[in-house]
């Protein structure tokens, strides 16, 4: 864009575009040598995850919520639902023993455990069939046959 609108001069395109002439400059070196200059911001920049920085704690974490885990009743995704909930994830953390300064906050332990696929559901129970014909006759001659002597 320098070279183009600006005519290869720092100043004419830093005032045209807004940029820093620094930033133009390294633009211009990066062209002229054909290597790309990365900063280093993206890597040294931001919060790591907690279960980055904690590895074994989330591996405890990912075991008890297996524990408490099943598959989702429709098997079309690989969600898993559970009932253990954060709140009661950290209690049981804190009885075996964890110090407070390793666990994460309850809704930071809920974010956790939805990155690592469980999601808080309620456990789907069977569902009763719908009566059928043939089933109610066969029920009856059982019950015949078991309550007269």
């Amino acid at each position: 864009m320098t070279l183009k609108y600006g005519g290869g001069n720092p100043v004419l395109a830093a005032t045209l575009f807004g940029w820093g002439r620094q930033t133009v400059e390294v633009g211009r070196a990066e062209r002229r040598t054909g290597i790309i200059c990365l900063g280093a911001h993206a890597a040294f920049s931001g919060r790591h995850r907690w279960e980055d920085t904690h590895p074994e704690v989330a591996a405890a974490l990912r075991r008890l919520a297996e524990a408490h885990a099943q598959q989702a009743p429709t098997f079309r995704t690989t969600w898993a639902y559970t009932r253990l909930t954060a709140k009661a994830a950290w209690a049981a953390w804190r009885a075996q023993g964890y110090r407070e300064d390793q666990l994460p906050s309850p809704a930071t332990m809920a974010e956790v455990l939805n990155r690592m696929g469980f999601r808080l559901r309620k456990v789907v129970k069977a569902q009763p069939q719908k009566k059928i014909a043939a089933t109610e006759a066969i029920c009856a001659h059982i019950e015949k046959k078991t309550t007269t002597p």
